[in-house]
């Protein structure tokens, strides 16, 4: 499997160079002093990280209390529903998703009527930067908050003890046991929340309204779908990525962890957080948090049922594009959990060697190293005039979404992987097991719930993508997430309910049944 993975790694990584290749020459007619002197591509740079920053920020400053307040109260009902409904966001079609925010903050929404029936005069405005950051906030506040909770977990619990002894009240905790722990998980979270709203595509084209709020993605995609400037959209990519890999290396640098040394516990009471005051301010900060999420959700759910009940849905190009939806995402997972088991397998196996690593980890993270739209580009500047796009576009789709959903895939299988090789490889060692007989007798019982939950988590987020399917697609291959954003953009609201419903519906099934699938009779 070593070798299998180092392949696999060297021909990823060979075919994201070969498509930098073909942006290179693409971008080799574009005037770059011109470029240089456009004063909307410097407004769009701009704008790309104003938002992207803002979000993070935003995201961050509700998922600290939040988190805080979890920690603190590790032991009421329903905390475990909490953080699994805190995954829901992670999974949820970013088009369906937008539906739901819409439908409460939008003009037409239901903060708007409200606000009409008590006679304010307010009106929202879910377009442009307002519209994008309540969107990024909406994806990533959960996600901050599962990405900061471990940090809590990492304190001994014989600190909380001795806190208690001394009598600290929680604003002395917060500043000497806490503040120096979000000092070094805060800079991390926010440079990973910072990438991903940095690369965000669908939020952006979808409520940006206008060129006073697009970023590189849509600047590259107006460029090559839109204007089919194959040289200005390859110099954008290019430009695009040069930004991406400096934030890499700001994430890796900052992707320190403070280490309190080994305790009895990783976890203990915290007497800080048992009174009644304190339970109150900590469950209405939790109650705050799951309503900012839930609300979109509750919003899509009650829209996307009159859509299909009372509202004139027409079923035939939903059913088409929902087979679509299944023949694109189900072999972009597929694929993209075969290459993870791979990659992983190899990283777990390699570790030692450091440049080995450092190939198999750039393959494993070229979705987030190379952005989307800069990979969608060159495949377009590469074989454009030669091959007919519109006859392989089913292969760029899967190829590009197994590229992007990659790093979901790895990011599971690698610690479950590991695990499983520090406890039975010298058990394996002196049975002679190894190759398939060990996959087949070991690996797979014991990883068939990570590779689910994979493979699931990787299908669910090809479905939901509008990236590959708005660059590639065309009118005989449309999924429901183009279809969707199609509905939005000809203001087909009542339509674009029940489809959003659908595609909601269709991932999360999907996922769950891959997952469950998968992982029945796996060992936990």
């Amino acid at each position: 499997m070593t070798r299998i993975g180092l392949a696999v790694a060297a021909l990823i990584v060979a075919a994201v160079l070969a498509d930098y290749v073909a942006l290179l020459w693409g971008a080799s007619g574009t005037d770059l002093a011109s470029l240089a002197a456009d004063s909307y591509l410097r407004h769009v740079i701009g704008f790309t990280i104003l938002q992207a920053t803002l979000s993070a920020l935003l995201a961050l400053l509700g998922a600290i209390p939040a988190a805080r307040a979890l920690a603190r109260q590790s032991d009421f009902p329903g905390r475990q529903l909490i953080l699994q409904f805190c995954a829901l966001p992670m999974v949820m079609p970013s088009v369906a998703a937008i539906f739901g925010i819409v439908a409460i903050y939008g003009r037409s929404g239901y903060l708007a009527g409200l606000a009409a029936q008590l006679g304010s005069g307010w009106m929202p405005n879910i377009y442009g930067l307002t519209g994008i950051l309540i969107a990024h906030v909406f994806f990533n506040l959960p996600l901050a908050i599962r990405l900061l909770l471990p940090a809590w977990g990492t304190v001994p619990a014989e600190s909380w003890r001795l806190a208690a002894q001394l009598g600290m009240n929680s604003r002395q905790i917060f500043r000497l046991i806490e503040l120096p722990l979000l000092r070094q998980y805060v800079p991390a979270a926010f440079a990973f929340v910072f990438i991903l709203c940095f690369l965000s595509f669908a939020v952006v084209l979808t409520l940006g309204g206008g060129p006073r709020a697009t970023t590189l993605e849509v600047a590259i995609y107006q460029a090559l779908r839109m204007d089919f400037d194959l040289a200005r959209g390859g110099a954008l990519a290019l430009l695009q990525t040069l930004i991406c890999l400096l934030l890499v290396g700001v994430a890796w640098a900052v992707s320190r962890r403070l280490d309190f040394g080994r305790g009895v516990l990783n976890a203990g009471i915290r007497m800080d957080g048992a009174g009644r005051g304190a339970q109150l301010r900590d469950f209405a900060t939790i109650a705050l948090a799951i309503a900012f999420v839930a609300l979109p959700i509750v919003a899509l759910l009650f829209d996307g049922l009159r859509g299909l009940l009372v509202a004139r849905f027409d079923a035939g190009p939903t059913a088409r594009a929902t087979l679509v939806t299944l023949a694109l995402g189900l072999p972009s997972g597929i694929i993209a959990t075969a290459l993870g088991y791979a990659i992983a397998a190899a990283v777990d196996r390699l570790r030692r060697r450091r440049g080995a690593v450092m190939l198999i980890g750039a393959a494993g993270l070229s979705g987030i190293i190379a952005s989307p739209m800069a990979i969608g580009a060159g495949i377009t500047l590469g074989l454009t005039g030669r091959v007919d796009l519109f006859a392989i576009a089913p292969v760029g789709v899967i190829a590009m979404n197994a590229l992007l959903t990659l790093p979901f895939a790895t990011g599971v299988l690698l610690p479950a992987i590991a695990r499983i090789n520090q406890q039975y490889d010298r058990l394996c060692a002196g049975l002679g097991l190894s190759g398939w007989n060990r996959f087949r007798v070991v690996d797979w019982p014991l990883l068939r719930r990570s590779i689910g939950l994979a493979c699931g988590l990787a299908s669910a987020a090809a479905m939901g993508d509008l990236t590959a399917i708005a660059l590639f697609g065309n009118p005989s291959l449309t999924n429901l997430t183009l279809l969707l954003y199609q509905q939005i953009a000809a203001y087909r609201l009542d339509s674009a309910s029940g489809t959003a419903l659908i595609l909601l519906a269709l991932c999360l099934g999907t996922f769950a049944a891959i997952e469950r699938g998968v992982g029945f009779r796996g060992v936990s």
